[in-house]
């Protein structure tokens, strides 16, 4: 666990460091979300009925940013076979990788979703249904996106390869997600789909850092 730690706490002091990409993150979710009452227009009603999908759509777009650079500047530089050789499996170090992704990218992600959804004109009763959806959302997408991350490591063009891998695997996510917070904002309970999004969360948990792990041994060797 010390181990693991010590490797958490060095990528996230390179994410301090190199705080660019959070910021771009950051930066592309609200102005995503801005465009939509520009395209759509002010009208508060529609707006609210579509505030969560625009949340969650512009969520994960921004988070996958990021997912390029959670393995490739490690394999670039050579530092990947030094933390494979660090007495770890595979797997905890693809899970280490997701957790500071979640940690850089997810958690900023959160706390700017609530104002961006009021600047949409979200009814307030969908609120903690949308943010309690966003949890395991956000970790879901750094779970999938460390696997995916990992499995076009090393391919020509694995940018552009990363987001049709990743998305496809969020559309569940999204789904539930948003029906959380539409239940709630009718005054419906919307704990059948966040038991969906745990039931989700709880699967990836230990599947994903299983099969980063397998294609992190396969792209060193």
């Amino acid at each position: 666990m010390s181990v693991f730690l010590a490797l958490l706490g060095r990528e996230l002091r390179l994410a301090l460091r190199h705080g660019g990409d959070t910021l771009a993150a950051v930066l592309f979710f609200v102005l995503a979300a801005a465009l939509f009452p520009l395209a759509i227009g002010p009208e508060p009603g529609t707006l609210g009925r579509i505030a969560p999908g625009i949340v969650y759509v512009c969520a994960l777009l921004a988070a996958i940013l990021p997912l390029d650079r959670v393995f490739g500047a490690d394999f670039e530089d050579g530092s990947l076979d030094q933390l494979l050789l660090c007495g770890l499996p595979a797997a905890a170090v693809a899970l280490m990788k997701a957790v500071a992704h979640w940690l850089v990218s997810g958690v900023p992600l959160l706390v700017i979703a609530a104002p961006v959804a009021v600047m949409l004109r979200m009814p307030e009763a969908g609120l903690p249904a949308l943010l309690a959806g966003l949890v395991p959302a956000t970790m879901l997408l750094s779970l999938l996106g460390t696997v995916g991350a990992a499995v076009v490591l090393g391919a020509r063009r694995g940018g552009v390869l990363l987001p049709l891998l990743v998305l496809p695997l969020m559309t569940p996510v999204l789904i539930f997600g948003v029906a959380a917070a539409d239940a709630a904002s009718a005054d419906l309970s919307p704990r059948p789909h966040l038991l969906f999004l745990a039931a989700m969360l709880a699967a990836a948990l230990p599947l994903c850092p299983i099969a980063a792990g397998a294609a992190l041994r396969s792209a060193v060797e």
